[in-house]
């Protein structure tokens, strides 16, 4: 873990934001899998990871804004505890980790909230997303059922979300470090990737390597040959010659720390003609797209280049039709690239959507479309240099989503649908790269993955 001079530093410069009264973190709790006893494996909530730095279930900071105190609070750990899960850290060694100036007992912290509230002073936290955090949050604050949702402090959250955006140099090390592991993953797999497996064997190789990496899947791994089904996390199909794998897949550290890559590989070891097309046409809108980030320039316009780069490849290949600018313009390629060109990424793979996406990727400037694909960007605004990004266009071939626009006529203009229907088995391609923003543009994180026709052809041999 870093020194507890760095969560000190993090919360004085929390503190140059914000006015006055308490700032309270609940830490995440164990979270029962199907029984109280089996539980999932534990994941601390990021933003209590970020200031406090320490992970074990049941856990407050708490953050007096006006003398600049910090407390942790918890509890001691039992001999049951001990006898169970091993040796934990008590609350004074919790206090050293942090760099907390005190701790003290969970019971202890109703009574301070209660007399902070009776002195008139606020309680900034952010808004809960897991249930049993909003029913502590509303027991210890006096709210009704529900209220937490809206009480919320968007002071606090907007001033977590400018902080945490910009990666300090040891949290880029840390991305490096789960992409270092991630490289691997995506080596085995593409190596053991045959006809006749089933896409679980690949899968369990891919998750047991994260684990070996220390620590665990940032997310739970996409590998299918279904690839035009975005979030497909079914793994019993076997892989047939002809077939594409869709491999979604990040390592994060044992910090927390997240990355998220995507390629897409050929199961037979060569791509095919169609395949191939497809394949640059990705390719080429990451490239593209890659190229167009820079800082102050809003990442909309990048996913629009990304959307101009697929809609041009896709004329040529007959799929699309028109004027290339109208067509984009009235969103007509969304039928093959229905999702944004990507997200944020820190100690969250999404990082820090729980408070609130639109906290995160939009602001005053940039507001979200509501135009079908584009709608589904997650972040728009313009980055500044120290953000971490994904960059990831796909090309899809949804059959439900064909027959819908094709039974409305939608788009008919740019869109070939005579053409479309003899390509609606071909699946998915998703390509995705992890970045940092510069002064000068962005940088591909992490060791590279084979994403070149060529590579990846040799990758799987």
């Amino acid at each position: 873990m870093f020194e507890p001079n760095v969560f000190r530093a993090r919360r004085r410069q929390l503190l140059k934001s914000l006015t006055s009264g308490i700032v309270l973190l609940p830490g995440n709790g164990e979270s029962p899998m199907n029984y109280v006893d089996n539980t999932y494996p534990f994941r601390q909530d990021s933003t209590f990871l970020y200031y406090a730095g320490v992970s074990r279930p049941g856990l407050f900071l708490l953050i007096d804004l006006d003398d600049g105190d910090t407390t942790i609070f918890g509890k001691e750990p039992t001999v049951a505890d001990i006898m169970w899960s091993g040796p934990q850290p008590g609350l004074a060694e919790l206090r050293e980790r942090s760099g907390a100036d005190k701790a003290d007992d969970l019971e202890v912290l109703d009574g301070v909230l209660t007399r902070a509230i009776q002195q008139g002073r606020e309680v900034h936290f952010l808004l809960p997303y897991r249930v049993e955090t909003r029913c502590q949050l509303e027991d210890l604050l006096g709210l009704k059922p529900g209220q937490s949702l809206q009480n919320h402090s968007e002071e606090l959250t907007r001033a977590v979300v400018a902080q945490r955006s910009i990666k300090e140099s040891r949290e880029l090390a840390e991305i490096e470090m789960a992409l270092e592991t991630t490289q691997v993953m995506y080596s085995v797999a593409m190596q053991a990737t045959c006809v006749g497996k089933f896409e679980r064997e690949i899968a369990g190789l891919v998750e047991g390597i994260a684990i070996a990496g220390g620590g665990r899947l940032a997310y739970p791994c996409i590998l299918t040959k279904l690839g035009q089904v975005l979030h497909n996390h079914h793994y019993h199909r076997r892989l047939e010659a002809g077939d594409l794998v869709v491999q979604d897949s990040g390592a994060a550290t044992a910090l927390g720390y997240a990355s998220d890559i995507t390629r897409t590989y050929p199961v037979s070891g060569t791509f095919s003609v169609r395949q191939r097309e497809i394949y640059q046409a990705v390719l080429d809108s990451l490239t593209h797209s890659l190229a167009s980030v820079q800082a102050g320039r809003p990442f909309r316009d990048s996913h629009l280049v990304a959307a101009r780069t697929l809609t041009a490849s896709l004329q040529q290949i007959g799929l699309m039709r028109g004027d290339l600018d109208e067509s984009v313009a009235a969103g007509a390629h969304a039928l093959f690239f229905p999702h944004g060109l990507g997200h944020m990424m820190g100690l969250d793979v999404h990082d820090m959507e729980n408070l609130g996406e639109d906290y995160v990727g939009y602001d005053s400037e940039i507001a979200r479309s509501e135009q079908f694909g584009l709608k589904a960007l997650r972040f728009g605004r313009a980055p500044e240099s120290g953000y971490v990004l994904t960059v990831e266009p796909g090309c899809y071939f949804i059959g439900p989503l064909i027959d819908q626009w094709k039974a409305e006529k939608r788009h008919e203009a740019f869109i070939n649908y005579n053409e479309v229907d003899s390509w609606r088995d071909f699946g998915g391609v998703r390509i995705e790269e992890n970045i940092v923003v510069t002064a000068g543009g962005c940088s591909i994180l992490g060791p590279p993955i084979p994403k070149s026709i060529a590579d990846v052809e040799v990758a799987c041999s």
